[in-house]
Order: structure tokens, then C-alpha cells, then sequence
């Protein structure tokens, strides 16, 4: 009796183990490929980072299912994206050229803790990043100069709009403290200036923009332009910028206005595989269109765009696919 109890306990282990082989054993090639589960840090639920990166998030769900699951969130925009990037909390983000410029090179007041950010590399342009600023339609306002001791919004903290709002404003006479600033984001803004409690909101969007179109529903506004003598200046300071013509008409203005712009562009973990990076590159250029259609700043994606303005390397896996294209891609953005 014993050793048939003996004989059953060693025929069952011998079946488990048989099974055990066959279950996590020999066919790999059936092994189902991981998803790689990626976040994409935007902006304020206001501006155009946010629903232009939800449908930069959706076309390579679309096109890449299977190889990428890619999240998009919501965040105070290229400062906070190109930090967090930098602190591996995220793998892909939103960012002006002139920010991630700064944050490679640790300069800049939005950089004094953190010194150099140097693990994060570029994928490439999506659009030209316009600063507007407006006011009431029967605002005394003309200049920037002229809102001295008013309540400004100027973007929520940590992004790119309060950055640039300080170094334009410097050049017509205003730090700060000379006015009330008013760190919100684009959506929130737009509601204070309709409530009238702030009397200037400046942004960093795509035009048309949203936030302005529907603050028109409520009040008539301006724009305040920037150029002349103090366009002259900024450019000298900073080559980033670039003037911007405003068509007549976009916002209610009877002439075309002028303001500055700088690039949107894209920005990733320096360590993402290059072979993943280079699928997220070619299907954000190949399939412009259809993000195109889900946000109009996506018309402005485009290939022979795709290194305007920017200064800072490369990922090696966004190289490959310049390089099968025919993109002359300069030496100074191969990373070293």
C-alpha cells in the first residue's frame, strides 16, 4: 500500500512538471509582443498642447496597436514637461524650442534648480507657437507698456507663456512687479477676462486659437501687438523668435496684427529604443492628416518643417527616419 501511495505521488509529479514544460516552455515564437505603455505630457486644458496631444496620442494608438499604448496628460506645459522628462516621470512631451534650449543649456531663472537637463532628446517640430495678448475692444491699451498696474495673466507657472512673458515685457519697461500677474491657465483665463476680472490675458497658442474664439462670445477684444523698435530687440536677444502675422479678420481684426512665434515641438526620454522612436516619428509625419483632422494646429506638421528651430540633439531613432527621407539633419543635433 505504501509504495503504491509512493508510485501515484511520483507519477503526478512527473504529469505537473510535463505540464508545467509545455505551458511556460518551448513555443516562444507564439509569445504575444509587450505594448509599451507611454505617457505624453501636453498643457493646460485651455491651450492647444492638450486636445492637439490627445490627437497626436490617438493616431499612433491607431497605427501603431500592438507596439505602443501612448497616454496623454494633462500638465503646466514645457517647463514642468521638459523637467519631468529629465526625472524619468515621463516619456514623451510638449515643449518650445527656446525652453528645451534653455533646459539644455541650465540657463534661464525657469532652470536655476535644475541645472542642465541633458537626458531628454528632440523628435521634431509640430507648429509655429504664437505669444498673443489681448485686450477689451475699448481698452486705452496700446502696447505692453501700457499695462502697468493691471491684472495680466501670463500662463500658469512652470510653462513656456510665463517664461517669454517676462522677457518680452522687459523690453517695454514692466517686470512683474510693476503689474498684477495672474499665473492661469489658458482656459481659466479666457473665464476671469469674461467676468472682468483680469484685464489683459497673453498666451502661447496655435491660431486661431480657442481660448480667444470664445471669449469673443462674450466680449469684443484686441490684440496687443509686438513689433517696431522692440520686435528689433527681442530678435537680437533671442533668435528663437520670429515675427508673426495675425490675418485680418481672425479675431474681429479689421487689419492683420503682429505678434512673435517661436516652435512646438516634441520631445522624448533620451534612453526610448530607437527602433520605437523611430515608429513614433514616421507615423506622426506620415499621418499628419488625420491629426490634422482631429486639431486644425495639426496642418502645420510637416516633414520639411520637422528641424526648423531646433538646437538640441536628436534622438537617434527620429535620425533614421530623416535620413531615410532624405531630411539633411546637421551636425549639431547628432548627439554626441
Amino acid at each position: 500500500m505504501h509504495l503504491r501511495k509512493t508510485a501515484t505521488l511520483v507519477l503526478a509529479v512527473f504529469v505537473l512538471a510535463i505540464l508545467a514544460a509545455g505551458c511556460g516552455g518551448g513555443d516562444k515564437k507564439a509569445a504575444t509582443p509587450k505594448t509599451e505603455q507611454l505617457f505624453l505630457l501636453t498643457g493646460s486644458t485651455g491651450g492647444t498642447y492638450y486636445p492637439l496631444g490627445g490627437a497626436i496620442a490617438n493616431t499612433w494608438n491607431k497605427h501603431l496597436a500592438g507596439k505602443v499604448q501612448v497616454t496623454s496628460q494633462p500638465s503646466g506645459a514645457s517647463v514642468e514637461n521638459l523637467k519631468r522628462i529629465g526625472k524619468g516621470e515621463a516619456h514623451l512631451g510638449m515643449a518650445m524650442n527656446n525652453i528645451a534650449d534653455q533646459a539644455w543649456k541650465g540657463e534661464g531663472a525657469a532652470f536655476k534648480d535644475t541645472k542642465a537637463i541633458k537626458n531628454f532628446r528632440a523628435i521634431g517640430v509640430i507648429y509655429p507657437e504664437v505669444y498673443q495678448g489681448f485686450v477689451a475692444a475699448d481698452s486705452p491699451v496700446k502696447s505692453i507698456a501700457d499695462l502697468k498696474g493691471m491684472k495680466v495673466a501670463i500662463g500658469p507657472t512652470g510653462s513656456g507663456t510665463a517664461v517669454i512673458s517676462k522677457d518680452i515685457f522687459a523690453e517695454y519697461g514692466l517686470q512683474f512687479s510693476d503689474f498684477k500677474p495672474e499665473y492661469a491657465g489658458f482656459g481659466d483665463a479666457a473665464n476671469k477676462f469674461k467676468d472682468g476680472h483680469i484685464d489683459a490675458d497673453f498666451g502661447v497658442l496655435s491660431v486661431p486659437a480657442a481660448a480667444i474664439q470664445d471669449v469673443m462670445t462674450v466680449r469684443k477684444i484686441k490684440i496687443v501687438e509686438i513689433k517696431g523698435p522692440e520686435f528689433a530687440k527681442l530678435k537680437a536677444k533671442f533668435p528663437f523668435f520670429s515675427q508673426f502675422v495675425i490675418p485680418k479678420g481672425t479675431y474681429g481684426n479689421d487689419q492683420d496684427v503682429y505678434t512673435v512665434s517661436m516652435q512646438a515641438a516634441l520631445y522624448c526620454k533620451a534612453d526610448l529604443k530607437d527602433d520605437l522612436v523611430y515608429q513614433l516619428t514616421k507615423t506622426f509625419y506620415e499621418k499628419n492628416a488625420e491629426i490634422a483632422a482631429a486639431h486644425a494646429a495639426g496642418k502645420y506638421i510637416k516633414l520639411e518643417k520637422a528641424l526648423d528651430g531646433i538646437t538640441t540633439p536628436l534622438h537617434p531613432g527620429a535620425i533614421k527616419y530623416y535620413k531615410e527621407k532624405g531630411v539633411k539633419v546637421p551636425d549639431n543635433l547628432i548627439p554626441k
